[in-house]
């Protein structure tokens, strides 16, 4: 782990296009802003570790295959009587 030292409106860069800089310093709370492109995705750890676990549970959901069937009206053609 990087352990860097950083005062208000001093930055952070990691890589070319995030930028991760201190806000404000009050007690024992710092705000920070982070600009980052729109393609990266930034959450709060405990944000990231809620949606990681929902979609753990996704993936080993069973199908209830019969419901399925049921929403998907699946229309056989019928031959042309001629």
């Amino acid at each position: 782990m990087l352990v860097l030292s950083r005062k208000k409106n001093e930055s952070i860069m990691i890589g070319d296009h995030i930028e991760i800089k201190i806000i404000a310093v009050e007690g024992d709370t710092v705000r920070i802003g982070i600009e980052a492109p729109r393609s990266v995705l930034v959450h709060r750890k405990e944000v990231y570790e809620l949606i990681k676990e929902e979609n753990q549970l996704a993936t080993q959901r069973k199908m209830d295959w019969a419901a399925v069937k049921q929403w998907i009206a699946v229309e056989k053609p019928q031959p042309d009587e001629e």
